[in-house]
């Protein structure tokens, strides 16, 4: 397994734990419109992109075969943050959380489909088992046909896209901070009208919220698009569905939520898929 494959391996390690300590500061935030949530939240992000574009030097030069990429990457990815807020108001957490872990599961059909990324059946396995092991943890009790759960399998199945566009545009050189600060301003401009004519006075409190939500966010961002710049999608989303570990962590912590035994059993399995991942991929570069 090369240096570039651990360093991914890492990045979405952390992404996910960016991501879960994100959606904790949405749900303490309260009940606020999911397009003010997302204003914040993707503010904060940009004020950190821009930062360190400017310490960096970083062009905002794009090549031309990036342009409709970058777009969709940031038109997707903010209808992707609109769902799953919107289905954090609406739905069980638990419930929210595995339809917006969908999201590995359609990273890899997109870049079999887009990118034209081969996927070999043990690798496939392991990604399907990693999805019945969140299965186990969350227990998922909605009815299929909720508009509130369509919603947040919407997220999901953009959240997939956008990280996908993240691979392409890795490939085709755009800088990782770049993609962040045009995706969040983008997003910005997308809700500003929302905010203008639909705002809800914020305490101090919700307002502190949604800054550590953006704080967070722009960790997952930075990391996760660092990621999928040095790997493909098959050999490194298994490991976003650390993301519910995470959260059942903070979920005790800050919640006092205690897992039950389906939800320790769904975490072995995501555990054991992997590793089993990490395994084969060390033994696939060997044989290669």
């Amino acid at each position: 397994m090369d240096k570039k494959l651990y360093k991914a391996i890492g990045f979405i390690i952390c992404s996910a734990f960016c991501f879960a300590l994100m959606n904790m500061f949405v749900h303490l935030s309260g009940e606020l419109p999911a397009t003010q949530k997302s204003f914040f939240r993707n503010f904060v992000a940009l004020i950190i992109a821009v930062s360190a574009m400017i310490k960096d030097k970083v062009s905002i030069k794009v090549p031309k075969n990036a342009i409709l990429p970058l777009f969709l990457r940031s038109f997707i990815g903010t209808l992707g943050i609109l769902c799953n807020f919107y289905a954090l108001d609406r739905l069980d957490l638990a419930d929210a959380s595995i339809l917006n872990k969908m999201s590995p599961f359609f990273v890899i059909i997109f870049s079999i489909i887009i990118l034209k990324e081969k996927i070999t059946v043990p690798q496939f396995l392991f990604v399907m088992g990693a999805f019945i092991g969140t299965m186990f943890v969350v227990k998922p009790g909605f009815s299929a046909a909720s508009l509130s759960a369509l919603i947040a399998l919407c997220g999901g199945m953009c959240a997939g896209f956008a990280y996908t566009m993240v691979r392409l545009l890795g490939n085709r050189g755009v800088k990782g901070v770049l993609i962040v600060a045009v995706f969040s301003g983008f997003s910005c401009l997308f809700t500003l009208p929302f905010l203008i004519f639909g705002y809800e006075p914020m305490t101090l409190k919700q307002l502190a919220m949604l800054i550590g939500a953006g704080i967070s966010a722009a960790g997952g961002q930075f990391t996760i698009t660092t990621a999928y710049c040095y790997a493909p999608a098959r050999d490194v989303s298994i490991y976003d569905y650390t993301q519910i570990i995470f959260a059942a962590g903070l979920g005790f912590l800050v919640f006092g939520q205690i897992p039950d035994l389906l939800s320790w059993i769904g975490y072995f399995i995501i555990i054991l898929m992997a590793l089993l991942m990490f395994i084969y991929g060390k033994f696939k570069n060997k044989v290669l």
